[in-house]
């Protein structure tokens, strides 16, 4: 096409449908958008040098390439989906010295080479195998759902007389999953944005697994403390059943999810969160955390208070979950 075309410079078309083609439309959207905007700006700043600064020395050639790349190597360096400009303004620059055009000429050729390549990218991703970001987000927020789910297990388990887990690994996980849903969740936006897709909002998904992950990280750093022997003896057995109960309840999460279906049922998941939270409320007004050091007093009520978390959390989970489910 670009050939068809007698574009100077075809290979820059090329390039740029190879860097717009990317895992998902959304993603090919964001980096055509940004390369084409990228393109323009390095186009309108470097012509407009070509054109105001004569430049027809090697000296003054250098000087004009200066006061083009400094400035928007400094854009580019913090803002990373810009770092087309310098190389645009370099084209422009260089082009009408090697070929013999004008600056104008050179600057429409390069916008012309970025928009063939950047809108056959994008049409090749559209219709050749394309991947959406909303099937993407789904998966990674499912796995998501299976590492909480594992996660609020292990703690519980080990508050419960088990081994320790490697809590800092288990945060840092859950962390890089949570990375990659949110970039996921990014490109899904762009898609609806520009209507390419009829998927739910990522917003409320994204924010109900943070706070599952923000409720493991406290769970983590309350779990394991001392209890006096009444109080282990009434909390214990209650903590056994919301482990199994909130981790059945997180998985089937994750497979409605991914297959669009209805979410689980709270019923079991409620009483054992009901049962734990009415024997902990009666074991703090009979007094019994008063023989309890400071420390441990002040773990013991961040479990209950995770625990409460966790429970709002996974009604918040529930609804999400059906919302995907009715779009």
């Amino acid at each position: 096409l670009a050939q068809w075309m007698h574009l100077r410079l075809p290979l820059w078309a090329v390039l740029t449908s190879l860097i717009v083609t990317q895992m998902s439309l959304g993603r090919s959207l964001k980096v055509a958008t940004d390369y084409l905007m990228g393109t323009l700006a390095g186009v309108a700043y470097g012509g407009l040098l070509a054109i105001t600064i004569p430049h027809d020395s090697e000296w003054s050639l250098l000087a004009v390439l200066a006061l083009a790349i400094a400035p928007l190597a400094f854009i580019a360096a913090f803002k990373a989906n810009f770092n087309v400009l310098p190389i645009t303004a370099i084209i422009v620059l260089l082009v009408p010295s090697m070929q013999h055009v004008s600056p104008m000429a050179s600057a429409f050729d390069r916008v012309l080479e970025v928009t063939v390549g950047g809108a056959v990218g994008f049409v090749v991703s559209f219709l050749v195998f394309p991947s959406r970001a909303h099937a993407l987000t789904t998966d990674a927020a499912a796995d998501t759902f299976d590492l909480v789910a594992a996660a609020l297990s292990e703690l519980l388990d080990h508050h419960c007389g088990g081994d320790r887990p490697d809590i800092r690994h288990i945060n840092a996980k859950i962390g890089g999953y949570l990375t990659k849903l949110n970039a996921a969740g990014a490109e899904a936006e762009h898609e609806r944005t520009a209507r390419l897709t009829s998927g739910p909002d990522t917003g409320p998904l994204l924010r109900t697994l943070l706070r599952l992950r923000h409720d493991i990280v406290i769970l983590g750093r309350a779990v394991g403390c001392d209890l006096p022997e009444p109080i282990e003896a009434r909390l214990t057995p209650l903590l056994r059943n919301i482990g199994p109960a909130a981790e059945n309840f997180l998985r089937a999460s994750g497979e409605a999810l991914r297959a669009r279906n209805l979410p689980p049922g709270l019923d079991q998941v409620e009483a054992a969160f009901r049962a734990h939270s009415q024997a902990f409320d009666d074991v703090r007004h009979e007094g019994l955390t008063r023989a309890m050091t400071s420390e441990d007093a002040e773990r013991f009520f961040a479990l209950g208070f995770a625990l409460e978390q966790m429970r709002e959390h996974l009604g918040e989970v529930h609804r999400v979950v059906g919302e995907w489910v009715s779009d």
